[in-house]
């Protein structure tokens, strides 16, 4: 088995002849928006949540349950997520990034558009929420294939020099996708009254992310396929079955340091982002649409943070803008949740420093896109990112939820503990800046070899 594999220049480094660098930077933007339209279906039912509770759950529950039961479904898109992830991943390893990629848009469409017409407990009883259930699986099958793919697919279309910025420019798509939700939601409960929402007006949200996805598949259509994978097939050197079982047994640095990357990922986007609506609602008292519009700025600066994050990356390394981004974070995060509540000014200001700092833990994805050789990549991030996912940002949101009841700033110290999570890792790989060159088949992490 070749764990060494000599590539052509076309598919490792520079744009083949033909291909421009700008051709490469127009499908990044191409993965980019697919991979919002996408994480927009998925997000979209976190900021949904307390009123799902209510058109999904029986009446006369308390508050408290009706939030563990809704983000306990939300939590099963995130268990499920991870099957899909791995074997959606492992095709994209044998037949090619492309299609697998464009498969996903299509399953998580068909399963948004079922949310959007599905009947209320009210009608149908027990078979509301077993039904939301199924559809919130399918959406996690689906998405556990389409932010890994758009990690990959994009990394693999420009040089080893610009990798931070193809997976910046993905992770900005992504939250923009987030933060598309967001404001959607925000402007719903704007227009309509509470009565409203939740008789009619909390469907539109869904349609509107299903019909998305029809133009969403027509720029999939156009992508092309990386040049790395038709490399890999030319000079047969792709897995012969099961990439899954190379990236366990050859590659296990490689995927346990992804793993804690993941980890990182998850705090930020699901509990800074996507409960915090929640979270102001029931414990600083702000209303709906002040708490939506908070998430909305801090999105927005998620969006950018994620951006800047991949220059960054591209000219110092990850090993700076983790332990810079982590310090940051700590401090934003830690003067959000103690100060939130003290005037919707601040929340806002607070809000958007947050997710700026938040967004500048954006090296992640290129960090585990560089740490696995291409002919396992798409099955070796797909693993680490969707197991991780599946315990770490599945149970945290009904964890917390659970807790914020006995101590408001639960949210606050999980986040101090990600952040000093962060530092470490980023001091690690600057210390073992070559760590995992073999896996990465020649990648370096920005210091020089001594």
């Amino acid at each position: 088995m070749a764990d060494r594999i000599e590539y052509p220049e076309s598919a490792q480094q520079k744009p083949g002849p033909g291909i421009r660098m700008q051709d490469s930077l127009r499908t990044v933007g191409l993965v980019s928006f697919s991979g919002a339209v996408g994480t927009y279906d998925f997000i979209v039912f976190a900021f949904l949540a307390p009123v799902i509770g209510k058109i999904f759950f029986p009446p006369g529950i308390s508050p408290w349950l009706v939030s563990v039961q809704t983000f306990g479904i939300f939590a099963a898109g995130y268990v499920f997520r991870s099957f899909g992830g791995i074997v959606l991943a492992h095709y994209s390893d044998l037949f090619g990034r492309k299609r697998i990629f464009a498969f996903s848009t299509l399953l998580m469409s068909g399963a948004t558009l079922a949310i959007a017409v599905l009947p209320g407990y009210a009608s149908i009883g027990i078979a509301s929420p077993i039904l939301l259930l199924a559809f919130r699986a399918l959406q996690g099958i689906a998405i556990g294939s389409d932010i890994p793919g758009a990690w990959t697919l994009a990394a693999e279309q420009v040089p080893r020099e610009r990798v931070g910025l193809a997976c910046g420019a993905v992770s900005a798509g992504l939250i923009g996708g987030m933060l598309l939700a967001a404001v959607i939601v925000t402007a719903l409960n704007l227009i309509f009254t509470v009565a409203e929402m939740e008789t009619f007006a909390w469907r539109i949200p869904f349609a509107l992310g299903a019909a998305l996805a029809v133009p969403a598949v027509c720029l999939r259509r156009r992508l092309k396929e990386t040049r790395i994978y038709p490399a890999l097939k030319s000079n047969r050197v792709l897995m012969p079955s099961f990439p899954l079982h190379a990236v366990l047994h050859d590659h296990r640095p490689a995927l346990a340091f992804s793993i804690l990357l993941t980890w990182v990922i998850s705090a930020g986007m699901i509990v800074i982002l996507l409960m915090t609506p929640v979270i102001l609602q029931t414990v600083y008292g702000v209303t709906t649409q002040h708490a939506l519009l908070a998430v909305s700025i801090t999105a927005f600066g998620l969006t950018t943070g994620a951006f800047i994050s991949g220059l960054l990356f591209d000219r110092l390394g990850p090993a700076t803008c983790m332990m810079g981004g982590s310090i940051l974070c700590a401090l934003t995060s830690f003067s959000f949740y103690s100060l939130a509540g003290w005037s919707l000014p601040l929340l806002y200001i607070l809000s958007a420093s947050l997710g700026f700092t938040v967004g500048l833990l954006g090296a992640a994805p290129s960090i585990m896109v560089m740490s696995f050789p291409p002919r396992v990549r798409a099955s070796g991030v797909s693993a680490a990112y969707n197991i991780t996912l599946a315990v770490f940002g599945g149970l945290p949101p009904a964890l917390v939820a659970w807790l914020v009841q006995f101590e408001p700033m639960a949210p606050a110290y999980y986040i101090l503990f990600i952040a000093f999570l962060t530092f470490c890792l980023g001091h690690y790989l600057y210390r073992n800046p070559y760590l995992l060159e073999g896996s990465a088949e020649g990648f370096h992490w920005g210091r020089s070899r001594t």
